[in-house]
């Protein structure tokens, strides 16, 4: 099964789990299809609602609006030789790796031993106010995030202002 299908999966399950908790689901989901080449034309933002605020890190909104209530769907394309420090966000998220190797991990401190390394195809999640951080190495890596907005997200510490980083964690 291909990455961007899993996503696609991913994306419906988070729904149907929304639904099935009783979650706020108060902006309705809008019917849209997409295909690569559209997705790739969608405008790259920056530093919008539930992500690392990091320059360098670009975003794709796929579905709704994270900054408002109800379901949305973000793709996070993040370049080579990044590092996100330990932050949190307030609502429960859901992810799947579209491409590259992204090391995950889940603590107050972003600690390289403590996380994991995630290929294509593999799902994680962010629970809501659990500190994680993430890293990626000498790829970019794509990520599809789901969650259920509004989002945002607090920092353990101040994030550096580039996502590029010359190894020092931010």
């Amino acid at each position: 099964m291909s990455p961007l299908l899993k996503a696609c999966m991913a994306c419906q399950v988070a729904l149907v789990a929304c639904a099935a908790c009783g979650k706020d689901m108060r902006a309705p989901l809008q019917a849209r299809r997409m295909t690569a080449s559209e997705i790739a034309q969608r405008p790259a933002l920056g530093a919008i609602a539930g992500t690392s605020g990091l320059a360098g890190i670009r975003t794709l909104v796929l579905a709704g609006d994270p900054t408002h209530p109800g379901t949305y769907a973000i793709e996070l394309l993040v370049p080579a030789h990044t590092r996100i420090a330990a932050h949190e966000h307030r609502d429960d998220r859901t992810a799947v790796v579209v491409s590259g190797t992204w090391h995950f991990g889940y603590g107050r401190t972003a600690d390289d031993t403590g996380s994991k390394s995630l290929g294509p195809g593999s799902f994680y999640t962010e629970p809501a106010n659990m500190p994680h951080f993430a890293r990626t190495e000498g790829e970019p890596v794509a990520v599809i995030i789901t969650g259920n907005g509004p989002t945002d997200t607090r920092y353990e510490t101040q994030p550096q202002a580039s996502a590029a980083s010359s190894g020092s964690q931010p």
